[in-house]
């Protein structure tokens, strides 16, 4: 068998919210170790889900829907307070004057989570229509659009209102929210199940640097705003309020019809 054949196929979105996550698996000295792909995060979830990939940085709603698989422990895209990065946008000051909302369609928890926001906290419900990520087309014939991820930052807020999610799910629950985790199959190889998920994250959060030179020259944002959202808006290791936001999460998306049970949480790395 040849030697690209036996490496661990990976996927995960190349957003800025990933970066830390990945960087050791594509360009540092674990970048030998695997074959990762770049997918937005819903396509991530269903390319484990058809085990087209053996380990995936998924949404974590996508845990209690695909079968068969674990969680890499102590690793997460999450957000303490204020994300940034996930953002509910509309014209009205007021969320519950919305009527119609657009769903970014490389979303799978946060679309999950702005309707829990709507259902279990304010008793209303919009209409929902999932939408390729266009700010300007999105609005035009809704209310408002749950827009993820880099284009979530790098839109023009002038006239719009700006919820940002994970503020909001903190202002309700007094809680952290994780919003993707690394996932591996229970079929996987073994060199799959034995990935390093954490020692990649450590690597990655010590070559900030790196980081924020590579994808300053992607987006329309300064250093100084890249480095305070790896740092001060998401958290790549879940505390005590992320994994009480997550579990809570996951019961008020089984209450509210959004997932069929509530799988117990399946930790670490198999032998």
């Amino acid at each position: 068998m040849d030697e690209q054949e036996r490496l661990p196929r990976l996927a995960a979105s190349s957003y800025l919210n990933s970066a830390p996550l990945i960087w050791s698996f594509t360009n540092g000295t674990k970048r030998a170790e695997v074959i990762i792909g770049d997918a937005v995060p819903s396509d991530c979830a269903d390319l484990l889900s058809r085990g087209a990939v053996e380990a995936a940085l998924v949404p974590v709603i996508e845990y209690q829907r695909i079968g068969e698989i674990y969680l890499a422990p102590g690793v997460c895209v999450g957000s303490k307070e204020r994300v940034r990065s996930v953002v509910l946008v509309t014209r009205a000051d007021d969320l519950k004057k919305v009527r119609s909302v657009a769903l970014d369609e490389s979303s799978r928890t946060s679309a999950t989570l702005v309707k829990i926001i709507f259902q279990e906290f304010m008793g209303v419900e919009p209409a929902w229509q999932t939408a390729v990520p266009d700010l300007q087309r999105m609005l035009k014939e809704n209310d408002g659009a749950l827009i993820i991820g880099d284009p979530g930052m790098t839109f023009s807020r002038k006239g719009f209102h700006v919820w940002d999610l994970a503020s909001l799910w903190r202002q309700y629950t007094g809680l952290g929210f994780m919003f993707a985790m690394w996932m591996i199959r229970d079929d996987a190889t073994s060199a799959a199940r034995n990935l390093d998920f954490k020692g990649a994250r450590d690597e990655g959060l010590a070559s900030l640097g790196e980081i924020v030179a590579h994808y300053e020259n992607l987006l329309s944002l300064s250093h100084e705003d890249i480095i305070e959202y790896l740092t001060n808006n998401i958290s790549f290791a879940p505390d005590e309020t992320m994994e009480q936001g997550m579990r809570l999460y996951f019961e008020l998306a089984y209450k509210h019809g959004l997932i069929q049970e509530v799988k117990p949480l399946r930790f670490g790395i198999k032998s």
